[in-house]
């Protein structure tokens, strides 16, 4: 059900507000361009800066707009376990498919301390919860032996990896076998992600690159010759885009490249800002080599 190309939504604004209309028709616009998942109220969708209703409101939107055509992964996390559960039964009750749970960021729990908050949030709730393991942001790592531990809940079901450590995706393919959902955070790396054994990517890119973004995890997955042949060539031309799209923090390249291509204001919430001259330049470059502006 979790697998090929998940959109880590942006959240559209406008003049400091969610912009709902925005919001809806980019869901649809990600609908026909083959995504197989979104992520509503992840990193990419500020979920820092979202209010409380609005962070449960971008859930609901998206439930409603996908319902009965692609998974919801609703972005549950918090550094608060209490919140993080909470956020949890509503997107549940909302209709959502599945969790995605950050490790919490700023208060450095132990391995213990991990284990003991998404067991509080597994205890819950009767859907799906994937791990969102992201050291670059959270500060903490979640150990394979922890994930292993936590894999034997009942919901607990895989991890979007963010540790740009491609090594794990071996460690944790042999310590909790292929029913163990791994999927990628990271576009740069997402191909060789693949063939270790994950089984997509939960992308920035595919905000801009849907098609692009679902052909090439569809390529990727097939395992076969001619097709990761074909699924290289489709990295050789997303790659300058993945990289251009973090030059600055996430999301706001992101959405300027959405911006450009009429899918979204650049607007981001303070403590972001809009992105400089000099990575628009960057951003409108590595567009045209996807063949996505003129």
């Amino acid at each position: 059900m979790f697998k090929g190309s998940i959109v880590a939504l942006i959240t559209p604004f406008k003049n400091g507000e969610m912009d709902k209309n925005k919001y809806i028709s980019f869901i649809h616009h990600h609908i026909s361009n083959g995504t197989k998942g979104v992520v509503p109220a992840g990193t990419t969708g500020e979920s820092p800066t979202l209010t409380n209703d609005e962070h449960k409101q971008v859930i609901e939107i998206a439930v409603n707009e996908c319902k009965g055509k692609i998974p919801v992964i609703a972005g549950t996390g918090s550094n608060s376990t209490a919140e993080a559960i909470e956020l949890s039964i509503h997107a549940e009750k909302a209709g959502a498919d599945a969790l995605l749970v950050v490790t919490p960021y700023y208060n450095k729990p132990t391995q213990e301390g991990l284990y003991q908050h998404y067991k509080s949030i597994n205890d819950k709730v009767g859907i799906p919860i994937i791990i969102y393991n992201i050291p670059p942001r959270s500060v903490v790592d979640m150990s394979v032996d922890t994930m292993a531990r936590l894999f034997e809940l009942k919901n607990i079901a895989g991890v979007k990896d963010a540790t740009a450590d491609l090594d794990r995706v071996d460690q944790q393919l042999k310590k909790m076998g292929p029913n163990f959902i791994q999927l990628s955070g990271e576009d740069a790396t997402a191909l060789e992600f693949n063939l270790r054994g994950g089984t997509g990517c939960i992308s920035v890119t595919a905000n801009v690159a849907p098609k692009l973004c679902s052909e090439f995890q569809e390529f990727s997955l097939k395992k076969n010759e001619a097709s990761i042949s074909k699924a290289k060539e489709l990295n050789k031309k997303l790659m300058p885009l993945h990289k251009a799209l973090f030059i600055e923090s996430n999301p706001s390249p992101v959405k300027y490249a959405a911006s450009l291509l009429n899918l979204s204001s650049e607007e981001v919430r303070l403590p972001l800002i809009k992105v400089s001259e000099k990575t628009k330049k960057e951003v409108q470059k590595a567009l045209k080599v996807a063949n996505l502006l003129q």
